[in-house]
């Protein structure tokens, strides 16, 4: 017999028990666990019917753990202990020593000695010394199960994963050894195991043996993986009107992968982003048995084949608006989604459709949509409409889009030089790139999500010539917690439209700043080129940069935040003498579990004027 299946054989009766000590003697000075009548606090005994009081001298975790578990302070802490006779007081006070010194082995102090002492007052005083605290001295991790096997084969991923888990053993010799973390250590590497497809793993055997000097322990442990769960048949349960081909399509494995956690929790993931299911749970069988060709079971909740939603909001940039949106996924019983929305706001009003596929394993669609908007400035009325055709792909956490844009635009002053309009068009291809890496999509705190779009087309208007043009914007935006309960974000935006100076592009490809999301203190679109009536332009390039810091207002009221920013930015013709406004001031937010409702007040500096910036919107 080896050495690895003697030590797995004779360590398989103790798998059971959390932690074993043994080979322990009494530590120096230490008294029998039996109650001791030579001890002072025993020698007089209560009156009946009188409650002694007890004050525990130790240092705060240890007294925490005797005032909870420790027998006498547990009687005196009884309603009926006043019922209490000599006899029963005489034995829960001798026996304390004993059991504290007890009580206090799963924090590693081995070498604890504990006494009672009793005051003129009849105060009793538990007093512990708990001496030198125990440290792992020696630590032997085996393994076995297909895991070994298919390293000792070669299998560069089973050999990485065993030398992984073995060098990051959180109980390294020489760190200090407590129940709990022994307990915590060995649930690690099991739960490590099992994530990575070996569902089945256990401890052959584990024990913990104290040492004569009571300050080391020794550490014994054979881990068996079991065998690595491969992918079978998946079994997809709960449709209705979604074909379950679909489902299974989107499995981002193939037949005989392993089953880790993380290709389950991406299976999952990119079932829910579809949007066609309410919820996913995605598992598998884990019988051993069966592990060569596991059932991965698919159980989904169908998300309506049709919806309504009804919203009202209120934005500072927009003022008051009402929108309608309707969704049907499964059109003509195709694997087709359609969208429409309707918007209606004091400022603004607009349309947007899209015809979409369902999206593929590699979470491709492709993508028909159109756009018509009206937006009503201070100094003029932009009429927009847009036809867009593209394939959209979500891989790796990056959200890619390339199409092609026909838009149209009819730009018309307002105040004095009301009547005068520009119609421009622009022929595009266009590709977007999102990455997010954020710790909660809706109100994340840590993380950064980064957006770059780049274009190349052709543009021509009734007011200008016609000629290829180029775009480029870029957005970062960056989250940081500092410290225990602040937190800061930074923003940095830019854009340039590449053209001559005789060629124009419509205005939702030129750039406006300003208002919420941009530089605060300003009206909406309102930092941009002036025309010669007056009447304000899209601009070719663009600057912004916000900086902001937050806290909860109080540990009360933790979703509810304070805050104080600075902006920076604008839209302008060109880099040539760019000078950016800036703005300032303190904000209020509630995270909400739908998003955040924020309330800034700002200051422009160019204006000199503080304006109110509020975003709100509710769905029905």
């Amino acid at each position: 017999m080896s050495r690895r299946a003697r030590l797995a054989a004779a360590l398989c009766a103790l798998a059971a028990a959390p932690w074993v000590a043994l080979a322990q003697p009494a530590a120096p000075g230490a008294t029998a666990s039996a109650p001791d009548a030579t001890q002072p606090a025993a020698d007089a005994a209560v009156s009946a019917g009188k409650v002694p009081r007890l004050r525990i001298d130790a240092p705060g975790a240890v007294r925490e753990l005797l005032e909870k578990h420790l027998d006498l302070a547990r009687a005196i802490a009884q309603p009926d202990a006043a019922s209490f006779n000599d006899l029963e007081w005489s034995r829960l006070i001798g026996s304390a020593p004993a059991q504290a010194r007890q009580l206090v082995q799963p924090l590693g102090l081995f070498r604890a000695q504990a006494e009672v002492q009793r005051a003129d007052d009849g105060t009793l005083t538990l007093r512990i010394t708990p001496g030198e605290a125990a440290q792992v001295s020696r630590l032997t991790l085996e393994w076995t199960g297909e895991l070994v096997e298919r390293a000792e084969r070669g299998d560069s991923d089973a050999r990485t994963l065993q030398q992984g888990l073995s060098q990051r053993w959180p109980l390294a010799p020489g760190s200090a050894f407590t129940n709990a973390a022994w307990s915590e250590a060995k649930n690690t590497v099991i739960a490590s195991l099992r994530a990575q497809g070996y569902a089945a793993a256990s401890w052959a055997g584990t024990a913990a043996e104290v040492d004569a000097e009571l300050t080391g322990v020794r550490l014994f442990l054979v881990a068996d993986s079991g065998p690595l769960f491969r992918a079978g048949v998946i079994a997809v349960s709960g449709l209705t009107h979604q074909p379950p081909e679909r489902a299974r399509a989107l499995a981002p494995f193939d037949s005989g992968a392993a089953l880790t956690e993380q290709r389950l929790l991406d299976y999952q993931t990119t079932l829910l982003k579809t949007g066609l299911y309410e919820s996913v749970n995605v598992g598998f069988d884990p019988d051993p048995t069966q592990a060569g060709a596991a059932t991965v079971n698919v159980q989904l909740h169908e998300a309506p084949r049709q919806a309504a939603t009804v919203g009202v909001g209120y934005s500072a940039n927009t003022g008051p608006r009402i929108s309608l949106e309707h969704v049907q996924r499964r059109l003509f019983d195709r694997d087709l989604s359609l969208r429409n929305k309707l918007l209606w706001g004091a400022s603004e009003q607009s349309w947007d459709g899209e015809l979409s596929t369902h999206p593929d394993r590699d979470y491709r669609r492709w993508v028909l949509g159109g756009t018509l908007d009206r937006t009503v400035g201070d100094t003029d009325t932009v009429l927009l409409q847009r036809l867009r055709v593209g394939r959209s792909t979500d891989r790796g956490g990056i959200e890619r889009f390339v199409h092609v844009d026909a838009d149209r635009s009819r730009e018309c002053a307002s105040g004095l030089a009301a009547g005068t309009c520009q119609t421009l068009s622009a022929l595009s291809l266009q590709a977007d790139w999102t990455m997010r890496r954020v710790d909660n999509a809706l109100l994340p705190t840590r993380g950064y999500t980064v957006q770059l779009g780049l274009g190349l087309g052709a543009a021509d208007g009734s007011d200008s010539a016609r000629g290829s043009f180029g775009r480029v914007q870029a957005r970062a935006t960056g989250y940081w917690p500092i410290g225990q309960s602040w937190y800061s974000q930074l923003r940095l935006e830019a854009g340039q439209v590449l053209m001559r100076d005789d060629v124009q592009v419509p205005d939702a490809l030129r750039f406006r700043a300003g208002g919420d999301e941009s530089v605060r203190g300003y009206a909406w679109r309102s930092l941009a080129p002036t025309r010669g009536d007056g009447s304000l332009t899209g601009g070719r390039v663009l600057a912004t940069a916000s900086a902001e810091i937050a806290r909860p207002v109080s540990a009360a009221l933790p979703s509810v935040w304070w805050a104080a920013f600075v902006d920076a930015g604008r839209a302008s013709d060109s880099w040539r003498g760019f000078s950016p406004a800036l703005g300032y001031g303190l904000g209020v937010r509630w995270r909400s579990p739908v998003g955040p409702l924020k309330l800034d007040l700002a200051y422009g500096q160019e204006v000199r004027s503080a304006r109110l910036h509020l975003s709100v919107g509710i769905a029905f």
